[in-house]
């Protein structure tokens, strides 16, 4: 009986620090993705940027009325 005890303790205990890394793990992964969404906005915003800025290079430029 107390080899079952001490056996269940174990897997027990292997249980809890296995969810205890998973949540860490998890946490990890919610910062990385918040700072990657960040990226991609400030990324977007810069294409869109750099977009109008073309487009209005582009507006500039005389049309050839050949």
């Amino acid at each position: 009986m107390d080899a079952e005890l001490k056996s269940l303790e174990q897997k027990l205990n292997q249980f809890v620090e296995l969810c205890q890394r998973l949540r860490a793990d998890n946490q990890q992964l919610r910062q990385q993705l918040a700072s990657t969404l960040g990226d991609n906005k400030q990324l977007s915003e810069k294409i869109s940027t750099a977009a109008s800025r073309l487009e209005n290079l582009l507006n500039q430029i005389p049309e050839d009325d050949a």
